[in-house]
């Protein structure tokens, strides 16, 4: 809790038993050990915080803050209640207060260091950079400590960053910190690095790359220590803004001659050595060729550098990559280039099979020569493979008829080559058997190799893993080209390869993909929440998670799901100022724009905005009209139908789609034009729910009581707007949903591990889309039907009523496309139909928008309704004519509810159908199934029918509380 003053004090004394409840969690007992302290003594105001502290934990936020404001009014100076109060406001997410108490505090006591730094935390929890500036120049003159006047030095730049105008940045607040950094290089006062780094900073912001080179060079380049070869790295990156190549290449050779290991520098090097021969440099005569030494300018030195770097790797103790891969970078480009001196350096093939020899026991092998593999001609490939595997020791042993490895090593180099095997396209080209015996032997090997891995923990990776993962994506081949089957397969090994690697996350996010695929969303949160995903995995691969969950029927989970990246979005806001702060404290200041990038790259993230949207459309279904009114709902949630928080804009996608290995040749591989079709789809998605959001929230703020047509009123009580907003989202919506048809036009189709697809071919082709816009069509005609009354309005009564004809119809198209079998058996294999529970999700929310729609409908009838019969009284007669839209009304909903009945009753069906499914029998063909497969089969069947079965109940019990509420609509 809180630092606690000297000890002598006896308040301190007094209120340890308080401090002492709230550390361990027992707030209600705080509170009453506060009470008690504060019969006694009534001006100890710490005790009030402390107590407010108790109160904000159990929930009673009102109370808490007006008990924290009666002693912030009070300006309290003593450092218990200062302490407790900011603890307090920053368990409210109210940081702005902290600064204003501090600004009371510092007023008081002008001369405390301590609060002085407090107020300038305070501050910068908020982003008051201006503020921050003065505060840090106050403390400086209380205090005079180099660390106070760089913080004010830090909080000028923080302003240029965050200046709209790049002009004012760079005429006003750099140059400024600018001075004020010279004035103390002048009176020789700089005396950490990070005053040095800071001053570096600055040149490099206003782009003075002369000024920040002599800094780097000179003097005060001396103290840049902590971080290796930091003084190097700065010289080099302003070398290179100054285009001054000779440096560069001096330089980056000097640094390889110390380490040849360096593969940055062996860039730089090469770059400038092309640079140098495209600009024709030639060394001055008679002088240095650079400031930083003798330089290479022509391709001959080139190649006789990293001859030389090899001949001097051949003599270290420890065998170094970079030399080699730089031989082969070399090649790649002066191909690039179209020159022809190549052959100096030797034929690629035999480059990469000496390599191999080399390192291919490594598991980095692959991934080094990955990036060469264009370097050989399409024509030697199978060579080159047959050249690879004739080196490899492997042993034909008595129970096998293959060749196996005898250790580790033999083991890693074959591995090696069956991943590249794979992205040279081998695999690809086989027909079904082929690559069928090819499983069989990738899994042989696989269980072969778990006998040098006995001794392996349950947190370490068995060394044949990637035999299975190989083997999967073969078998995924195979499903993609119909083979159907294929599928079951590979959740078989993939489960039987968990069981041997738990940790394995590889596994864990191929068989999340595959499940989701087959629509079998329970045994993918367990999976998720096994990979133990950290900080900013929620944002990076939190989309595996959340696409799927609501979209197969799992509420529960899909809330679950949601909760837990909004909480990581939420607490990343506390969590980055936490992180200035600290680094102010350290004078890591060249972190503090990092942290603040970091901010607002994760505030413009698309899953959050996808995730924050999704939610409340997920509480609303749940909740609106069953346990809360749909009004209270929204309320609840602050939602406005005017309001758009989505920084449409600036939307980023911090989605990893390259989380699941892949060894697929380019051509079948993620490109960038399937990120950004991807990125593409999903904003247009978002702008669909955003919209549907947005416009069902709407609909509370129409239910007022409205004046009849010819009052002057309408425009005043703000309804008449209302209807103007919702008719205007309505053309959004519109908009939104034709540039998304004509996007599926494309029939785009990603990479089977690529970004999966969103909902909205699905939305699209069901019918759901066609019958939400019309509801919020029929919104607008009952709007005018109310402000127009009943007597007049028989053209927009028989509107309605048709509206109300064709939206039945368009609800049972929809649930005709939910019939049929989710999970079937066919020549006896197994095949699911998940766009069936897609149908059937996307069929509740729809029929949950027509009794919200409904509802309103309800409000504004009942009052005509009442009306009318109080005149039939007064008139004594016996037949007033009811007009036809209380007909219209009572039809629709009375066949609302036997579609809703009939809905519930196909759902006991399948129920009954998937208790009944016995997967038991099934025999997966062609798969010549070994006993200890057959039992991973078993566990991977039920998974999927216990799963389909759970989205089944989900559906049916919802629905039949939204039967419910249908029954509750009778005017």
């Amino acid at each position: 809790m809180a630092a606690r003053g000297h000890v002598q004090d006896p308040n301190d004394r007094r209120l340890r038993p308080i401090y002492d409840y709230l550390d361990n969690g027992n707030n209600k007992m705080a509170i009453q050990q506060a009470d008690k302290l504060l019969k006694k003594h009534k001006d100890l105001h710490c005790a009030k915080v402390l107590k407010a502290i108790g109160l904000q934990r159990t929930g009673k936020q009102d109370e808490a803050y007006a008990l924290a404001q009666e002693v912030a009014a009070l300006e309290p100076t003593d450092d218990n209640s200062l302490q407790a109060l900011t603890i307090l406001y920053r368990e409210m997410h109210r940081p702005e207060l902290v600064t204003k108490l501090y600004e009371a505090a510092v007023k008081k006591v002008p001369n405390s260091e301590e609060y002085h730094s407090h107020l300038f935390m305070a501050y910068a929890r908020v982003g008051e950079y201006k503020k921050m500036q003065q505060a840090g120049m106050a403390l400086y003159k209380i205090v005079p400590k180099n660390p106070y006047y760089f913080w004010s030095v830090m909080s000028l730049i923080m302003q240029s960053i965050s200046a709209q105008d790049e002009n004012l940045s760079k005429t006003m607040f750099l140059p400024l910190a600018e001075r004020m950094v010279e004035k103390m290089v002048k009176e020789d006062k700089i005396e950490a690095e990070a005053e040095v780094e800071l001053y570096y900073m600055i040149l490099e912001r206003l782009e003075k790359y002369k000024e920040a080179l002599d800094v780097v060079r000179g003097k005060l380049g001396e103290k840049l220590t902590s971080e290796l070869q930091s003084r190097e790295n700065k010289c080099m990156a302003m070398y290179k803004k100054l285009c001054r190549w000779p440096e560069c290449n001096a330089l980056s050779r000097r640094l390889l001659l110390k380490n040849s290991d360096d593969w940055q520098f062996y860039i730089t090097y090469f770059d400038s050595v092309f640079q140098l021969i495209d600009e024709s440099w030639t060394p001055p005569p008679e002088e240095e060729h650079s400031l930083e030494g003798e330089v290479h300018y022509s391709i001959e030195q080139a190649v006789k550098f990293i001859e030389e770097r090899i001949t001097e790797e051949s003599k270290s103790s420890r065998p170094l990559r970079g030399p080699y891969l730089a031989k082969l970078e070399l090649i790649r480009r002066l191909r690039y280039r179209g020159c022809n001196d190549e052959y100096k350096l030797g034929d690629p093939e035999e480059l990469m099979f000496q390599y191999f020899r080399k390192f291919g026991d490594k598991p980095c092998c692959f991934t080094d020569l990955k990036v060469f593999v264009d370097l050989l001609p399409s024509s030697q490939y199978t060579k080159f493979i047959s050249q690879l595997l004739e080196v490899i020791p492997l042993s034909a042993t008595a129970e096998s008829e293959i060749a196996l490895p005898a250790d580790i090593k033999a083991l890693q180099q074959h591995l090696c080559v069956v991943q590249l095997s794979r992205l040279l396209g081998i695999y690809h080209t086989m027909d079904k058997k082929q690559k069928l015996t090819v499983v069989r032997e990738l899994m042989l090997r696989y269980r072969h190799g778990l006998e040098f891995g006995k001794s392996c923990l349950k947190t370490e990776l068995q060394f044949s893993d990637y035999y299975c993962l190989l083997a999967v994506h073969l078998l995924l081949d195979l499903w993609l080209e119909g083979e159907e089957t294929a599928v079951w397969q590979c959740l078989t090994l993939l489960e039987e390869g968990l069981s041997h690697s738990p940790s394995n996350a590889q596994f864990k996010l191929l068989l999340i993909r595959i499940y989701c695929r087959l629509g079998a969303f329970e045994p993918v949160a367990e999976l998720y929440s096994s990979l133990d995903a950290k900080h900013i995995q929620h944002d990076t691969i939190g989309y595996l998670l959340t696409r799927y969950a609501e979209s197969l029927g799992h509420y529960a989970a899909a809330s679950q799901s949601c909760n837990f990246a909004l909480r990581f979005f939420h607490s990343n806001q506390k969590d980055t100022s936490e992180y200035i702060i600290q680094a102010y404290k350290y004078g890591a200041f060249e972190k503090i724009p990092e942290f603040i990038a970091f901010r607002n790259r994760l505030n413009s993230s698309l899953h959050f905005a996808q995730v924050r949207t999704e939610r409340m459309l997920l509480d609303l279904l749940l909740e609106a009209n069953i346990s809360t009114s749909l009004e209270e709902s929204i309320k609840s949630m602050s939602l406005s139908p005017e309001e758009d928080d989505i920084p449409w804009k600036d939307l980023r996608d911090n989605r990893d789609l390259t989380v699941l290995f892949n060894w697929d040749p380019k051509d079948r591989d993620i490109s960038e034009e399937h990120r950004k079709l991807s990125l593409e789809e999903e904003t247009m998605w978002l702008r669909i729910r955003s919209l549907t959001l947005r416009l069902v929230s709407g609909l509370p703020t129409l239910s007022h009581t409205i004046q009849p047509k010819n009052s002057e009123k309408t425009a005043e009580n703000g309804v008449s707007s209302k209807i103007d907003t919702i008719r205007s989202l309505l053309q959004q919506l519109e908009a939104a949903v034709d540039s998304g048809k004509k996007f599926l036009e494309q029939k785009i189709q990603y990479p089977v591990l690529g970004p999966p697809p969103t909902r909205m071919a699905g939305f699209f082709s069901n019918g759901s889309c066609q019958c939400q816009t019309s509801l919020f069509y029929l919104v607008s005609d009952i709007y005018e039907l109310d402000t127009n009354g009943l007597e007049d309005s028989a053209e927009i009564q028989e509107r309605i009523g048709n509206s109300f004809k064709s939206l039945v119809e368009r609800l049972t198209d929809l649930f005709n496309k939910c019939k049929g079998d989710l999970i079937e058996v066919r020549d006896g294999t197994l095949k699911t139909h998940p766009n069936l529970l897609e149908n059937l999700v996307f069929f509740v929310e729809t029929l949950s928008i027509a009794l919200w729609v409904s509802s309103y409908c309800d409000s504004v009838l009942r009052p005509f309704k009442s009306n009318l019969q109080k005149k039939k009284k007064k008139k004594k007669e016996s037949s007033v004519a009811m007009p036809p839209v209380f007909t219209h009304f009572l039809d629709y909903i009375t066949e609302l509810q036997t579609l809703t009945s009939n809905v519930i009753d196909h759902i006991k069906g399948l129920e009954i159908i998937l208790t009944a499914l016995k997967l038991e029998e099934l025999s997966l063909k062609d798969t010549l199934l070994l006993q200890e497969e057959k039992k991973f089969t078993k566990t991977v069947q039920g998974k999927v029918q216990s799963s389909y079965h759970h989205s089944v109940q989900e559906i049916g019990e919802l629905l039949k509380k939204r039967l419910d509420t249908i029954k509750k609509l009778k005017i």
